[in-house]
C-alpha cells in the first residue's frame, strides 16, 4: 500500500474536488472530430445508416417516405475520431405545405454548418429527387457518395459504368457502396471518412450518443411504431408531442399526444375497440424500456388539429424549425 496523503494544514479551505467545466474524458494529441450530415432524397436509409454508425437506435425508421422530421445528432467515437452525425428530413420537392417548407429549411441549414456530407443513393439509381439534393451541396464541401442497398442490386458488374457516372456529376472525394444494415459495412465508412475529419478536439464526450434529450426520444419512438402500424394508411402528416415526462428512479411516466388533421385519421389509429391504438402504446412502451433501461408507463392520446402541417404557428409549437 502506498503513502497516506497528507492531511491538509489547519484551516484550509476544504478540497473542491475536480472542475466541473473540465471533460470528464479529454481528447487525444491526435484528436479528430467534425460534423457530417447525412442527406439525401426521402426513403433512400439515411436513418438506418446513422444509427448503424452511431451503433444504437438514434432516429426512426419506417417505409414511409419523410419519416425523419428533425436533424437528429448521433454521436460515434472511434480511436482518435469523433464523429457528430446530422441525420436531415429527406429533401422535399413534391409538395409545398409549410411542414414541408420547414423540413427542406432543416436540409440546407445542415449543409451549410457541416464539415462533410454524406450524400446517399440507392446503388444504381439517379433520379431526379437526388439531383436536387445533389444542388443543395456548397462548392468546397468534402462529399462521400454512399450507395446504399447494395445488397438489392443483382449484378455487380452493372455498378462500375453507374459509379463511373456519377463520379461526372459531382467531385465527390469518396464513392462507398454498402448496405446500411450490415454493421461491418458502416464501420468500413467510418474508416474511409475518419481522415477527413478536421484535426481538432472532440465536442463530446468519449461514450456519447446523441445530443438528443430522452423526452424527444420518446416522441420519436412513439412515432415510428404509429407509421409502422398504420401502413400506408395514415398520411405522413401525422406528429406526437410529448405532454408529460417524469422520472421516479427507474420508472418513467410519459404521456404522449398523437397529432392529426382529420377525424377519419384519428379512427384509422384508434382502431376497432382502441386495438390499433393500443399496439401502438405496447411496442413503443416495449422499445422505450430497451432504449432507456428503466419501467415505462405511457399514455396515448389521439387528437385531430386540422391544417396543423400547414400552419407556421402550430409546427412552431410542435417543435419544428
Amino acid at each position: 500500500m502506498g503513502p497516506m496523503p497528507a492531511a491538509p494544514p489547519p484551516g484550509s479551505p476544504p478540497d473542491p474536488g475536480p472542475d466541473p467545466s473540465t471533460p470528464l474524458e479529454l481528447s487525444p494529441a491526435d484528436a479528430r472530430c467534425g460534423l457530417l450530415a447525412i442527406v439525401g432524397r426521402p426513403n433512400v436509409g439515411k436513418s438506418t445508416l446513422l444509427n448503424a454508425l452511431v451503433g444504437q437506435k438514434i432516429s426512426i425508421t419506417s417505409n414511409k417516405a419523410q419519416t425523419t422530421r428533425h436533424r437528429i445528432t448521433g454521436i460515434r467515437t472511434r480511436g482518435a475520431a469523433q464523429f457528430v452525425f446530422v441525420d436531415t428530413p429527406g429533401f422535399q420537392t413534391r409538395h409545398a405545405a409549410a411542414l414541408n417548407r420547414s423540413l427542406n429549411r432543416a436540409v440546407t441549414g445542415t449543409i451549410a454548418d457541416v464539415d462533410i456530407a454524406v450524400f446517399v443513393v440507392e446503388a444504381g439509381r439517379f433520379g431526379n429527387d437526388d439531383a436536387a439534393v445533389l444542388k443543395l451541396l456548397p462548392p468546397g464541401l468534402p462529399a462521400v457518395l454512399v450507395a446504399n442497398k447494395l445488397d438489392s442490386v443483382t449484378r455487380r458488374s452493372d455498378l462500375a459504368p453507374w459509379l463511373q457516372a456519377m463520379q461526372g456529376k459531382h467531385p465527390f472525394v469518396e464513392f462507398v457502396p454498402l448496405s446500411a444494415t450490415k454493421p461491418a459495412d458502416a464501420d468500413r465508412l467510418l474508416e474511409i471518412v475518419a481522415p477527413y475529419l478536421p484535426a481538432q478536439p472532440w465536442l463530446h464526450e468519449a461514450d456519447a450518443l446523441t445530443d438528443r434529450s430522452d423526452r424527444f426520444l420518446a416522441a420519436e419512438i412513439v412515432r415510428e411504431k404509429l407509421f409502422r402500424l398504420t401502413g400506408d394508411e395514415l398520411p405522413y402528416t401525422s406528429t406526437v408531442v410529448i405532454d408529460k415526462y417524469e422520472e421516479e428512479g427507474r420508472l418513467r411516466r410519459i404521456a404522449a399526444t398523437i397529432v392529426v388533421e382529420r377525424d377519419g385519421h384519428k379512427g384509422m389509429i384508434i382502431g376497432a375497440g382502441g386495438e390499433r391504438l393500443k399496439r401502438i402504446g405496447s411496442e413503443a412502451r416495449q422499445e422505450l424500456e430497451r432504449l432507456l433501461d428503466a419501467k415505462v408507463f405511457l399514455e396515448l392520446w389521439v387528437k385531430v388539429r386540422s391544417g396543423w402541417a400547414d400552419d407556421e404557428a402550430h409546427l412552431r409549437s410542435y417543435g419544428y424549425e
